[in-house]
């Protein structure tokens, strides 16, 4: 692993500055990259918050491999998993619940109607050819197909898995690392994300007819594909009632190295007092924010992201169901060999961040609304003795 984190360039350590980076994913990182609340937080301590693109030493696998320490992500939960597992310590500090679960994708006309008709069929899988980065979409497709058969009383022997290997490399390409980017709107922008094949690696596969089905992301991909008129889909794990099933690269989580929590834990409350206000005002406008988040994930449009975050709670929380589905991604990872170390998720999440972070907004909330009923040329001296 040395040898590929070597690959990974990166400025030198600057605690006077902290990076952030971006996942098309629903996350209060995501809405306040528009509104800018963290940004202002970091201000007020005299620190820099940054897109960590905006540096063009910084190449694209901070976001995978942590190996900035002055960097916090908020993402998938696959690629932190790996990180805290095999890679370097770091810290769990938040994670967001989001109601996606994942669907059987098959040829809108083929008559495949149930999960059973895909008895002795093929079901694609990909697999990344980049050794550097988490294979996150290979992971995520494994244990989507997995829960399917479950529920539907089938197992693996009952399919063909068909693998298909892909570059991966979008990373490396030059036009994706030069201009240094200000925005991440800028790289899904540049990306035309939602068309882009490079982040649906199998529908071409399906298309063609090489196979019968693949996962593909419910209430994200799939009203973009179904709007095509050539692909239906047969399973929706988001339609259980059992959360367990539903456990696909999500919950996004916040994570920061253990070096930025033990060294400089005002930078991390910074960032979670930040993502509170911008949850809280996320849950209070949620066409505005799905407004926001449609310019940077998989949602067919604004309306069909809107009513994809209906019932996320976007304020981050270590709430014992999001432990528990960070456990289930965790142990599905060490089970199916995608990390080689296991690591107690209870230990690695640390609330106190969380809890101060609350506690500063909920103090700075009261004595902002304390000073706005004075009466107009009054206030308080030292003692609380009202003056004027």
């Amino acid at each position: 692993m040395t040898n590929q984190i070597k690959k990974s360039t990166t400025v030198p350590l600057n605690w006077k500055e902290v990076w952030f980076t971006n996942c098309p994913m629903v996350s209060a990182n995501n809405v306040d990259q528009e509104l800018g609340w963290c940004r202002e937080e970091f201000k007020k301590i005299g620190v820099e918050y940054a897109y960590f693109r905006h540096a063009p030493e910084n190449n694209w696998y901070p976001h995978y491999i942590h190996n900035l320490d002055n960097l916090i992500r908020f993402g998938g939960l696959y690629p932190p998993i790996h990180v805290h597992a095999d890679i370097r310590r770091t810290v769990l500090l938040g994670a967001t619940w989001v109601y996606e679960g994942g669907c059987m994708a098959v040829r809108a006309g083929d008559p495949i109607y149930r999960m059973k008709d895909l008895k002795g069929r093929k079901i694609g899988i990909s697999k990344s050819l980049n050794t550097i980065k988490n294979d996150w979409w290979r992971i995520q497709e494994h244990m989507g197909i997995e829960n399917m058969l479950k529920l539907n009383d089938m197992t693996m022997d009952d399919v063909e898995l068909v693998e298909f290997p892909y570059p991966d490399d979008w990373y490396d390409k030059p036009e994706m690392l030069v201009p240094p980017m200000n925005n991440p709107s800028e790289l899904w922008m540049r990306r035309d994300h939602k068309h882009d094949l490079a982040f649906r690696p199998l529908e071409t596969a399906l298309l063609k007819g090489a196979v019968d089905a693949i996962y593909t992301q419910s209430k994200v991909f799939q009203h973009l594909q179904e709007a095509t008129g050539r692909i239906k889909m047969i399973e929706d794990l988001s339609r259980y009632p059992d959360y367990t099933v539903q456990v696909a690269n999500t919950p996004a989580v916040i994570t920061c190295t253990d070096v930025m929590a033990r060294e400089h834990p005002e930078l991390v409350i910074a960032y979670m007092k930040a993502m509170i206000r911008v949850g809280r005002w996320a849950n209070e406008n949620k066409h505005a924010a799905g407004a926001i988040l449609n310019r940077q994930t998989f949602y067919l449009d604004a309306e069909d992201t809107c009513k994809g975050i209906r019932d996320v709670d976007m304020v981050p929380s270590l709430s014992a169901q999001n432990l528990q589905c960070i456990k289930i991604g965790k142990d599905f990872m060490l089970s199916h060999g995608y990390i080689k170390n296991d690591f107690d998720v209870d230990k690695w999440a640390a609330p106190e961040f969380l809890e101060k972070a609350a506690n500063e907004v909920l103090k700075e909330e009261w004595q902002r609304n304390s000073w706005s009923k004075l009466p107009q040329g009054g206030g308080l001296n030292v003692e609380g003795t009202r003056l004027g």
